[in-house]
């Protein structure tokens, strides 16, 4: 069966989540076609802030609820990270919320030292691979697209995940680190990938052209979008990967390891 998916590039508001949230809703709820999964950026709700002491809420907070009213009303999964407080640490906290409002989630493995992400945020520890419609999904935020043992395929008799998607305030200045990392993560791990990115200057000037992508197991990219806010809806074709998980059977040649963190 299909899986569609609705990615959503735009510019945020900085640190102002009832602005985000608000805009956000909107575009959500604009969406004409039938879709199952829509997927926001990094940190939607507030930009990408250093400011956690101020922004962070808990599991129960305004931004979580807004994500449980929001999947609920259009009966869709909603994703994307937020600033989370747990046990006096922070966490940027990728939230995957279910229409039923029963949720999981993953925390950002690596932080961005090069922005001291690190002195104020938690790392995460394991990973998230969300199982829908008989698909799984391998979901991480940003940063961890440069580190491809995270996402490497763990191969017992079949490929552990079906589409690997990335959350990012990703800048400008390195996006084309960030267009070939994407189609690079597809072809190493036969798999689909879906980038999806923010736009605009954020509280720091600092600019971001999107060029959210979505890739096919091959690498072969089926949508880009440079500069401007978009909402995309696309059906991934489980057919198409079998095909060539069948045809290319790489994965099979993987190297056995095991992650340590």
């Amino acid at each position: 069966m299909p899986l569609i998916i609705t990615t959503i590039q735009t510019n945020l508001h900085w640190e102002n989540k009832a602005a985000n949230l608000a805009m956000l809703e909107e575009k959500i709820n604009a969406i004409e076609e039938k879709t199952e999964i829509v997927i926001l950026p990094e940190m939607f709700s507030t930009g990408f802030s250093m400011q956690p002491e101020r922004l962070a809420e808990d599991l129960e907070g305004e931004t979580v609820q807004w994500m449980k009213r929001i999947a609920a009303q259009n009966k869709i999964i909603l994703t994307g990270s937020v600033i989370i407080k747990e046990n006096d640490r922070f966490f940027n906290r990728l939230i995957w919320m279910l229409p039923n409002g029963e949720y999981g989630f993953y925390d950002k493995r690596h932080l961005f030292a090069y922005g001291n992400e690190h002195t104020h945020y938690t790392a995460g520890t394991k990973r998230l691979i969300a199982s829908v419609k008989g698909w799984k999904v391998n979901l991480q935020v940003c940063y961890d697209l440069r580190f491809p043992v995270w996402a490497r395929q763990q191969i017992k008799d079949e490929p552990e995940y079906d589409v690997l998607i990335y959350v990012a305030n990703w800048p400008d200045k390195r996006i084309h680190a960030w267009k070939t990392l994407l189609c690079a993560r597809a072809i190493e791990n036969q798999c689909y990938v879906i980038g999806v990115n923010r736009v605009g200057n954020d509280g720091n000037t600092i600019y971001h052209s999107g060029n959210s992508l979505i890739v096919d197991p091959l690498g072969q990219v089926l949508y880009h979008m440079a500069d401007e806010e978009d909402v995309f809806t696309i059906a991934l074709e489980k057919e198409k990967l079998e095909e060539v998980r069948t045809k290319f059977p790489f994965w099979k040649d993987a190297d056995d390891f095991n992650i340590q963190v």
